[in-house]
């Protein structure tokens, strides 16, 4: 980091989340000064939102080297490694200690809002180098030496309809649409039980909510499930199996095919949706009162033809993507295709990459051309769903390493990930007893993942949300 009018200012941090978090604790450890601003009302707001689903990684994948230095000596005690985390587990055994312990470097219902060179929008070029950044917040100005971006992609579902965009009436039938994760057995349990709800999405999030659906069928008479993709096949999301070398990622896939072969999922292929028309008006906490009819293509018992279903729920797991907007006066350069940095995008690329098969990449990959700006964690994926949680650690060490002068640590990035086709999974339909035997898991992606794997620990909020089932989907 160049010596300029920055000096003297802390690094900003957005977003409290694991990989923030872990960004603020390499910052420290390197003797600069984190800010971390998060918009939610307590670290890991996102992962929070789904902490009912269990992680299919062990606790050894989900802690940062540098967030446990910092742990350590503090009173806090380290889970089982090999245990298998909740997403609410994430958060109260890992994360809210280590927001305890970076302090009050740490604020929140802080919503960033824009960020920009202070004193100069991106046409500006003389003297842009030595200029802070200016972070605009809902609560007021920050000035920062440099800005690491971390808010990951949680809150940018993208639209179920074809081409991209949103199906005609999508924005109308806003109050059908139950997100990527419902809490199916727990907290929405009243509104999924004894009712049609069709999941769109051709990743882990549409995995896990499929596999909890088809459990509270086994109870709950007259509840149909229906699950569309906009490929020809599911076989990516099935996966590995027995052969993947995360056992509860592989259980995924299997128990999922097994529940379409027998029937307790209906799979629709090559599916198009173009319109959905609200029917009635739900309640403020299920669709009881109310439908929504859902118009587009499919194929059909081996038949390409019209879609038309009409449901009570519609489950879009669909993907998610980067919020730029925020962005738009800092010079990004971004592949035009996934929305990640130019550099790093041929390397996440899903068409040609599953989760285990991203090769190692760091500071260099990541570098934009305003000197000190970086997008870190999921959001550095762009649109691509194959983030993984380790992924993120790396980046940020490296990252950190950069902006404190070290550019040996910075260049020397290592990162070991688990091969074969799953990148996540969840609690799946298994007993306790099973999870024990079979190591169950996750919600992976998501993915981040969306949200977390190992070293590999894919975020729910994203790790393979919403991709069709063939790389030309």
């Amino acid at each position: 980091m160049s010596e300029s009018s920055r000096e003297g200012l802390p690094v900003v941090v957005v977003g409290a989340g694991p990989v923030g978090l872990a960004a603020a604790a390499h910052l420290l450890e390197r003797g600069l000064d984190p800010v971390v601003l998060e918009a939610g009302e307590g670290p890991g707001a996102a992962v929070a939102s789904w902490g009912h689903v269990r992680l299919f990684s062990p606790w050894r994948y989900g802690i940062d080297a540098a967030a446990r230095r910092l742990l350590t000596g503090t009173g806090w005690a380290e889970p089982d490694l090999e245990a298998l985390p909740t997403g609410a587990d994430l958060v109260d055994a890992y994360l809210k200690p280590l927001a305890a312990a970076l302090g009050d470097r740490v604020r929140y219902g802080v919503r960033v809002v824009a960020v920009a060179k202070d004193g100069a929008d991106r046409t500006r070029s003389l003297g842009r180098e030595r200029l802070p950044y200016l972070v605009r917040t809902s609560t007021g100005d920050v000035r920062a030496a440099a800005v690491i971006d971390a808010s990951g992609t949680w809150g940018q579902p993208s639209p179920i309809g074809t081409s991209g965009l949103a199906a005609l009436g999508e924005s109308e039938a806003t109050a059908f649409l139950t997100g990527p994760l419902p809490d199916v057995l727990g907290r929405d349990r009243e509104r999924f039980a004894g009712r049609h709800t069709l999941v769109v999405g051709m990743g882990h999030s549409a995995a896990n909510t499929l596999l909890a659906l088809g459990e509270l069928a086994r109870s709950e008479p007259g509840t149909r499930i229906t699950w569309a993709i906009r490929g020809g096949s599911p076989r990516r999301l099935y996966g590995g199996g027995a052969a993947d070398e995360l056992p509860a990622r592989g259980l995924l896939g299997t128990r999922l095919k097994e529940a379409v072969d027998d029937g307790r999922v209906e799979l629709l292929t090559r599916v198009g949706i173009e319109r959905l028309e609200p029917a009635g008006a739900p309640s403020a906490t299920a669709s009881a009162t109310g439908e929504v009819r859902v118009l587009g293509t499919a194929r059909q018992e081996g038949a390409d033809g019209l879609l038309d279903l009409t449901v009570h729920n519609v489950v879009n797991a669909t993907g998610f993507r980067p919020d730029l907007e925020m962005l738009r006066e800092v010079r990004l350069d971004l592949d035009p295709v996934v929305e990640a940095p130019r550099a790093l995008a041929p390397l996440i690329d899903p068409n040609l990459h599953s989760c285990g098969t991203v090769p190692p990449h760091g500071e260099s990959e990541l570098a934009q051309p305003d000197e000190g700006f970086y997008l870190v964690g999921m959001k550095s994926y762009g649109r691509a769903p194959t983030f993984l949680l380790a992924t993120g650690y790396e980046q940020v060490r490296s990252v950190v390493a950069a902006l404190a002068g070290d550019r040996a640590a910075a260049d020397a990035v290592e990162l070991s990930l688990p091969q074969t086709g799953v990148c996540s999974t969840d609690l799946g339909l298994a007993s306790e007893a099973d999870a024990e035997a079979d190591a169950v898991a996750d919600a992976g992606g998501c993915c981040s993942t969306s949200g977390p794997q190992p070293v590999a620990f894919g975020l729910a909020t994203g790790v393979a949300h919403g991709r069709s089932g063939d790389v030309t989907g």
